[in-house]
């Protein structure tokens, strides 16, 4: 089932540094939608609206429903630009999205069912996850806001590539096409690795020095 989210904008007329800084002072988030055969379009949004958002993933990874002034459009959030100190957006960047057009987007991974792999119940064995998002081409009707990887089925020593992840219908990923080579790993249920140092002590003991003095004993 689709779930449709819906972000509210309104357009603004001042661009530049001086006029984002103005907007960011009235809690506003300056951003601009680009894509298509349409001029790009320089919208702002509610700062707290959008924090509220991005504690989702689905702001991120999801069709959004941009309404700019009560007109709506189909978008995709392209670039984000984060404070790096504060809990403050400071610019978004939305892609059109054309549904005849393919996407190729960056969406994220959930592991499931890891307290039901068998290598989750063996001492010394860790479960590493060797990545947190992938990158796949669909259309935008077809476009997921996860992938699943199932790790019940995971024994020590297994490994999981990107050719053993099951994606949705429409969904592909584009580095598989360039090789063997470009199936990277994404889980790995290795032996975890104990160093251990061994103190190296010598069994022989210091030589005595020949040089030692003895007291002969005289008989009269």
């Amino acid at each position: 089932m689709t779930v449709n989210h819906e972000i509210k904008a309104a357009g603004r007329q001042g661009t530049g540094r001086g006029a984002s800084r103005r907007l960011r002072r009235a809690n506003k988030v300056p951003a601009i939608i680009y894509g298509g055969v349409t001029a790009p379009e320089n919208i702002q949004l509610d700062h707290n609206d959008v924090l509220l958002a991005a504690r989702s993933e689905w702001f991120f990874s999801s069709i959004l429903d941009l309404s700019v002034d009560g007109k709506k459009q189909k978008v995709f959030l392209r670039d984000y630009q984060k404070h790096p100190v504060k809990q403050q957006m400071l610019h978004l960047d939305f892609l059109r999205v054309d549904e005849n057009r393919i996407l190729r987007v960056q969406i994220p991974l959930h592991f499931v069912n890891e307290d039901q792999a068998p290598a989750s119940k063996l001492s010394g064995v860790l479960i590493n996850h060797e990545m947190a998002e992938i990158e796949i081409t669909c259309r935008p009707s077809q476009l997921p806001e996860h992938i699943a990887v199932d790790l019940s089925g995971l024994n020590k020593g297994d490994v999981i590539h990107m050719s053993d992840l099951v994606l949705p219908e429409g969904v592909e990923i584009p580095e598989l096409n360039l090789g063997k080579e470009h199936d990277h790993t994404v889980v790995a249920a290795k032996e975890a690795r104990v160093q251990v140092e061994e103190e190296t002590t010598s069994s022989e003991e210091p030589a005595a020095s020949d040089d030692t003095a003895g007291e002969e004993s005289k008989e009269d």
